[in-house]
């Protein structure tokens, strides 16, 4: 009976909770049990916005109330990251795991946007992910010299907390600007 029940979960615990710094930068979005660990133990606290959700879990001896934010009342994380090197992984996952001159995403390289033979450093801002043919293509010359375009600038990744940060607030503007037309 008790393994029939825990294969159940309430829907509540399937909900998700964005948690932020001490500065209120948003950093992460993280489920339901961790954010109750983290208010009873102190490390968290209530945020609440506007029209922020509130849900209630319960356990057989306290009834608690989880808001849909949280802001960390302990540590600073995002003073600990720093920029990964340059390497075939981290230029891969940059790049989404696509050649920066047509767009595949087979049998892909490194490319030195500047070659390393006409002074490019090896950098974030210089190396890109190029297929194989691209790659033979463009050779040991400079991109004016070739008919060939970058899709987007190389440059070095940027914080997660930042990444993440951009991407809820640009969602936020987007609910906003819905509840705005809907009002109109």
């Amino acid at each position: 009976m008790q393994a029939r029940q825990r294969n159940q979960q309430p829907h509540v615990l399937q909900n998700s909770v964005v948690v932020f710094s001490k500065n209120y930068l948003p950093l992460a979005r993280i489920n339901i049990r961790r954010a109750i660990a983290l208010l009873i133990t102190g490390q968290a606290e209530s945020l609440e916005f506007g029209s922020t959700k509130l849900w209630e879990v319960r356990s057989p001896n306290v009834v608690l109330q989880v808001p849909e934010h949280i802001r960390l009342t302990i540590g600073n994380p995002e003073r600990h990251w720093k920029v990964p090197p340059v390497n075939r992984r981290e230029v891969l996952k940059r790049d989404n795991h696509t050649c920066q001159y047509c767009g595949s995403t087979k049998n892909l390289t490194l490319d030195h946007v500047i070659p390393r033979s006409k002074g490019g450093q090896h950098s974030w801002d210089n190396v890109v992910t190029a297929c194989d043919k691209c790659n033979s293509t463009k050779g040991d010359r400079l991109l004016h010299e070739t008919s060939m375009e970058l899709k987007t600038k190389p440059k070095a990744p940027i914080h997660p907390a930042v990444a993440f940060a951009e991407q809820f607030w640009n969602s936020q503007r987007l609910t906003d600007n819905d509840e705005f037309v809907g009002r109109l």
